[in-house]
């Protein structure tokens, strides 16, 4: 049967009291209409349809071609943001899922579930429910003796015996995608906020004698809609110790959870180590038996196996096997390092490459760079890669030896196996094996610090 979903994103979001688009706030690091769609998807759905309102062309910009989009310039209810998509999906027949773009922890494992009991007893409409002995503010489900979905009752409207009642809707539906179109044409705006509900779709069918099941969440985490910054951060930490979990399950270390953050699309190999104050970001994706932190920063990165990353930043990184890095370098976009380098202190790289079994071991600067295998960069050497207008590449070949506080103007070559004693200035190629001084001789003036003190200590004494 074939399956679709409806993802309602038109609303303004007043509560966030933020210039961004309310489903475009992130929960560990992705949008939470990312989120959505992605878990949509992971259920097999053929076609996702988005409704957008406020902030539309934002959501397109970000969700690109994954969805469908129809837009809903006036914002008249929930049943009425379903019915814009008729002309997308009304000839359509199967399955849809209807989910708000603001539901970020609702699982894959649940929507099939919901999907699957549906399918199974060919209903006509589903309800993903939730259990909670503070139901304050949710609609009340009420089921008949043979547990199908009798109608859901919005807390104003209980009598005491339905406001008892601790489970409630989730505003999360699986319906049959003809009869849903066909109810919503039945559903007025009769009520005080002169709106159409989709939950009127509900009372509509059971009035048709159509099946209309439950299907209840074991997580209460899943019925979490973000309307307010306290829900923001509560979906925020309800995620981590989620994604937390799956990591650790899966043979990761992470010796401090409530000090780690690991975003929804990082990837992790077993037996690696994630130390206390560690922040991975984005798509990054990092090896087996790794030992990452504490204290990093790592976004969008690919680390090999066998890493050691400390107290380090990494954006647009690749990093290869049985590397370390750290403590206190910063890796920039394209910064590539090959297999047993080793990048150590206070060093920043940029745009270049790395081969294996070079180092560059402190207070060091690499940019647009090529440097070959097994080469030693001393302590304080500096690619001079930029003239105030543009960028100009070293390159540094296989077995080179860089001293210490050294200047390699680019463009220039230094190459195989050719050695640049410290302190030296290079302004031009260094042909392979040859040795490279740039720097004036030294002379001494035998008692001439004497001299300099007593100068400088007349100067003090005028003052």
């Amino acid at each position: 049967m074939k399956r679709m979903a409806i993802v309602l994103a038109a609303g303004q979001g007043k509560r966030m009291k933020s210039k961004l688009y309310k489903v475009l706030h992130p929960v560990c690091g992705k949008p939470m209409v990312g989120h959505v769609l992605d878990t949509v998807k992971q259920v097999n759905c053929e076609r996702s349809v988005v409704i957008v309102g406020h902030g539309a062309e934002a959501v397109q910009s970000y969700l690109g071609e994954t969805a469908e989009y129809v837009l809903q310039e006036q914002q008249l209810g929930t049943g009425h943001a379903v019915k814009m998509a008729k002309d997308l999906l009304g000839s359509e027949q199967g399955s849809t899922i209807v989910i708000c773009g603001d539901t970020p922890l609702v699982t894959a494992e649940t929507l099939e579930a919901l999907t699957e009991l549906h399918e199974s007893n060919h209903a006509a409409a589903t309800v993903l429910t939730a259990y909670t002995e503070n139901p304050k503010g949710y609609g009340r489900v009420i089921r008949s003796e043979d547990g199908s979905v009798l109608r859901i009752v919005e807390q104003k409207d209980c009598s005491p015996e339905e406001d008892a009642v601790r489970e409630f809707n989730t505003g999360t539906y699986c319906f049959d995608n003809a009869k849903l179109f066909a109810a919503l044409e039945k559903v007025t705006n009769q009520n005080v906020q002169q709106e159409y509900y989709l939950t009127d779709v509900i009372g509509i069918l059971v009035n048709q004698n159509e099946t209309v099941l439950g299907h209840m969440t074991e997580d209460y985490a899943e019925s979490i809609g973000v309307n307010d910054r306290l829900a923001l951060s509560e979906a925020e930490r309800l995620m981590r110790e989620r994604i937390n979990k799956r990591h650790m399950l899966n043979g990761v270390t992470i010796i401090d959870p409530a000090s780690t953050y690991i975003g929804a699309d990082v990837t992790i190999g077993s037996d690696t180590v994630v130390h206390p104050g560690t922040v991975l970001k984005g798509s990054t994706v990092i090896g087996e038996d790794c030992h990452i932190g504490p204290q990093s920063d790592i976004k969008d990165s690919v680390i090999g196996d066998g890493v050691a990353i400390k107290h380090s930043v990494l954006d647009q990184a690749e990093v290869g096997s049985r590397t370390t890095v750290g403590p206190f370098a910063y890796l920039r976009p394209k910064a590539c390092l090959g297999e047993d380098v080793k990048v150590g202190d206070f060093v920043e790289i940029k745009n270049a490459k790395i081969d294996n079994g070079s180092k560059v071991s402190h207070l060091s600067y690499i940019g647009d760079a090529n440097v070959g295998k097994n080469v030693n960069v001393g302590c304080g050497a500096i690619t001079v890669n930029y003239d105030g207008y543009n960028k100009f590449v070293t390159d540094i070949e296989d077995d080179a030896f860089i001293g210490s506080n050294v200047n390699l103007i680019a463009p220039v070559t230094v190459g195989k196996g050719a050695y640049v004693v410290a302190g030296s200035t290079i302004t031009q190629s260094v042909p392979e094996n040859d040795l490279a001084i740039a720097r004036q001789r030294q002379e001494n003036k035998p008692g001439y610090a004497e001299k300099i003190r007593a100068r400088a200590k007349a100067k003090k004494d005028k003052k």
